[in-house]
């Protein structure tokens, strides 16, 4: 991944990837858990879980990191530029209704670009979040971020497997299907072809990290098993 000192940011709005983020108001997480909640014990469960995110191939030769009570730390140093990492709930944007829900983890498998230009935002906001910072200070911090060029522009050809049979989107989407993700700058859902009837592509457009972010199905968890079909 990239060699990082800030943040990283999946617009995770998958919701099962066809329904739209959700007003927090009323949600039955209104606040942030206990940090215990967040975190995986076992440092060693946590690598083996992102490196689930991707195939095999991939995975072994990947950097990955892990949550800690001052944030990600590297675990394993990798090899091949990607970094794989379980990305909590704050992955999803601010005004997501499950933005505090400790049950989410995300494993996720970044390509080099990705790692370099997008994790940042996600990496910036976990230090928000342990610091204490409300979705609002949050949601005002990365617009700013990017203003003045603490975060950087989005590199070209930035993508990330999201594979893993063990992962926990949301209360509703649960493990939902394996996929890769591309992200494009921006509002670009139109010039993909995304969301159209028999596109096989999902996009979700999310102005708060100006990217939008396409999912494609694929048909195998990355330990082989098959996947779910998806509804007609």
């Amino acid at each position: 991944m990239r060699k990082i000192t800030g943040v990283v940011a999946v617009a995770l709005m998958l919701q099962a990837g066809v329904k739209a983020r959700s007003q927090a108001a009323g949600s039955a997480y209104p606040k942030m858990a206990p940090m215990e909640q967040y975190l995986i014990a076992d440092e060693a469960a946590e690598v083996r879980l992102a490196r689930s995110a991707a195939p095999q191939s991939i995975a072994d030769g990947a950097e990955v990191m892990v949550l800690g009570r001052e944030g990600y730390k590297t675990a394993v140093k990798g090899t091949n530029g990607f970094l794989c990492i379980v990305e909590r709930s704050w992955a999803k944007a601010t005004d997501d209704a499950e933005f505090w829900n400790p049950v989410m983890r995300a494993p996720t498998c970044f390509n080099a670009a990705a790692a370099r230009t997008f994790v940042p935002i996600y990496l910036m906001k976990t230090k928000m979040v342990i610091a204490g910072r409300s979705r609002e200070e949050i949601a005002k911090a990365i617009p700013a971020a990017f203003s003045t060029h603490e975060l950087p522009a989005l590199g070209a050809g930035s993508m990330c497997y999201m594979m893993s049979r063990q992962q926990y989107l949301s209360d509703e989407g649960k493990n939902w299907h394996p996929h890769v993700m591309f992200f494009a700058p921006n509002d670009a859902a139109k010039s993909w072809g995304a969301n159209l009837p028999g596109s096989p592509i999902i996009a979700a457009d999310d102005p708060e990290e100006r990217v939008t972010v396409f999912m494609v199905v694929v048909g195998k968890w990355s330990d082989g098993t098959a996947g779910p079909k998806m509804a007609e």
